[in-house]
């Protein structure tokens, strides 16, 4: 996650927004993993909109990617290395999406 935190802070101009999605954890739980490893985004909980036994994406982790309408635009299933330069581009040209 320091590679996120660093990429969200360096494009957060350009609108880059790093919202983390807790699925179904304990809230001290995620509080506490939250301050403990520095993560810097937002953290929302599917709690609120997920009906009692249902699982979205239950222990997988993945990255959705949400234009300024609130429009999926891409989505990456397992860990990336956000240090990478492919995943810098990927990120910049999402950006640049009107």
């Amino acid at each position: 996650m320091p590679s996120v935190n660093q990429m969200a802070s360096e494009l957060k101009g350009k609108g880059l927004e790093l919202v983390m999605i807790d699925f179904r954890e304990n809230p001290e739980l995620v509080r506490r993993t939250v301050k403990q490893r520095g993560y810097t985004g937002r953290v929302r909980s599917t709690k609120a909109v997920t009906p009692p036994g249902a699982c979205m994406g239950c222990s997988v982790r993945h990255g959705d990617f949400v234009d300024r309408q609130g429009n999926l635009v891409g989505r990456l299933v397992g860990a990336r290395d956000w240090e990478a330069p492919a995943a810098r581009k990927f990120v910049e040209e999402l950006l640049e999406m009107k």
